[in-house]
């Protein structure tokens, strides 16, 4: 038994093919980063970039910050809020809800 153990532990004879099974190793990792991280991570950005494009006077929003008002102005990266009885400048991208529709991964 003692020698089969060590006949398993001995260093293979092609250094060839444990590179190749290394590099495929490493491939395959890749793979799986990439389909379970970066491109749903992508996917949701686009999404959310779309949902601010639509984006008009008139219409509630939500904040990441939780304050909800109607948009009384647009400009290129700030909106104008009014909130009850406040007016209120926000970043366009912390808008995580505009209606009904919300940002991905935004729970509610």
């Amino acid at each position: 038994m003692t020698l089969s153990l060590l006949a398993l532990m001995a260093p293979a004879d092609s250094a060839s093919g444990g590179l190749s099974l290394l590099l495929l190793q490493v491939g395959a990792i890749a793979l799986v980063f990439y389909f379970l991280i970066l491109r749903p991570q992508s996917q949701a950005r686009k999404k959310h970039e779309e949902l601010l494009k639509e984006l008009k006077k008139g219409d509630e929003v939500t904040t990441v910050g939780g304050l909800i008002g109607k948009v009384k102005d647009v400009k290129d990266t700030r909106v104008t809020l009014e909130s009850g009885t406040a007016t209120v400048v926000v970043e366009r991208s912390r808008i995580v809800k505009i209606g009904d529709q919300s940002a991905p991964g935004v729970p509610g």
